[in-house]
């Protein structure tokens, strides 16, 4: 069946396909919808879940903990300045290796107020060890929250989820979703069976005290779970593509077999470049895109087996790391730097607090980028005002 649904409750109906168990809510625009839709499909008796109504993202993240923690399917959502009160129970969750799915709405942060998106909200809790998904349609979202439950509780992961959309360009638009068929997704998604999980009838302790002889090895296995998970994102995306007939992978790429001008991009951002590159491809230029989808754990293979033919790479930030450059620039430039070809890669800055990513403004960096050589400065600002 299909519906024409937001980006918001696309994530609600992710949820509720999923059937997750307990819902932890607390709203903050542009998230409220995904939420409020989520209380709505509970009360209508749609979705068996226990709703949590709390006093505040933290506390939304805490009971979301205390759910997955005796063995229940949690999801939760926030946005920005909620996210950002979260942080520390986003440390929590991961250390307790608890499988939470987190949908949050990219909103950028404040002072000065706004409700428009960019990525620095959840580029901030990037080291914080939560896998982290970048959807560029509301059927991406939808399907993703049912992946990501399915990567997240496998043993060898047990690792908190984050699937990122961009504020109203995805939350608020409404677009034809395929809502699968819940006899399939029951069957690509059976219910959690918790090896670990708090239990009065067999207690242990969790999350007690430790030490610098423990400590280290238990963070050494949560990276070797990040590592696993990438493995299993992928085989998760090729056995939904065999029941769905759709898949997504670590990284999409478009156009970029005879490539020498690689476009690299996130969200919805790559939709608009996906446009440009087809336009620039019809008049005979060598251009190619390629979308990041999975942010961590970082698809280091993937992308230097993408770009490195390329004669230039251009990548479109709509975050920024005050002082160094935008994040993922970052991250493509450090995979590259060990490697025998490493084509020269320009990081641009664009769409911070809402601000449109246009045609116009991705034809900019192109051309830009053409009259530039590797020595130059590691960010440029596209589209300043005087």
């Amino acid at each position: 069946m299909k519906k024409v649904v937001m980006g918001n409750h696309a994530l609600s109906y992710g949820a509720m396909l999923a059937r997750a168990q307990v819902i932890a809510a607390y709203p903050i625009t542009p998230q409220t919808e995904v939420v409020g839709f989520l209380s709505e499909l509970c009360a209508d008796k749609l979705l068996d879940a226990k709703f949590i109504k709390v006093e505040s993202e933290h506390s939304a993240m805490a009971a979301s903990i205390g759910a997955s923690a005796v063995g229940a399917r949690t999801f939760t959502a926030t946005s920005a300045q909620g996210l950002a009160l979260m942080h520390e129970m986003l440390h929590w969750a991961v250390g307790a290796r608890t499988p939470v799915v987190l949908g949050n709405i990219n909103r950028a942060m404040g002072p000065p107020w706004t409700i428009w998106t960019d990525q620095n909200d959840s580029l901030s809790q990037r080291d914080t060890g939560l896998i982290q998904y970048y959807c560029e349609s509301n059927q991406e979202v939808l399907d993703t929250v049912i992946q990501a439950f399915k990567v997240s509780e496998n043993e060898r992961v047990l690792l908190p989820a984050m699937i990122v959309l961009d504020a109203f360009v995805l939350s608020h638009t409404s677009e034809v979703v395929d809502m699968p068929d819940q006899e399939l997704v029951d069957k690509y998604l059976p219910r959690r069976k918790a090896t670990y999980r708090v239990d009065p009838k067999d207690p242990h302790s969790f999350g007690n005290l430790t030490g610098p002889d423990r400590y280290y090895e238990l963070r050494y296995k949560i990276e070797r779970s990040m590592r696993e998970a990438e493995g299993l994102i992928k085989e998760a995306d090729e056995e939904f593509d065999k029941l769905f007939g759709r898949k997504y992978g670590l990284i999409e790429t478009h156009q970029i077999e005879d490539a020498e001008t690689i476009l690299v991009a996130s969200a919805t951002v790559a939709g608009t470049a996906r446009t440009v590159v087809d336009e620039l491809r019809a008049k005979g230029e060598k251009i190619g895109l390629v979308r990041v989808r999975v942010f961590r754990p970082f698809p280091f293979q993937e992308i230097r087996k993408a770009i490195e033919n390329a004669h230039r790479v251009m990548v479109i930030d709509r975050n920024i790391s005050f002082g160094h450059s935008g994040i993922f620039y970052q991250e493509v430039k450090a995979a590259m730097y060990n490697q025998p070809r490493r084509p020269p890669i320009f990081g641009y800055i664009a769409g911070l607090g809402g601000r449109d990513v246009t045609p116009e403004t991705i034809a900019e960096i192109i051309e830009d980028a053409g009259k530039r050589d590797r020595s130059e400065e590691d960010i440029i600002w596209i589209g300043l005002k005087p």
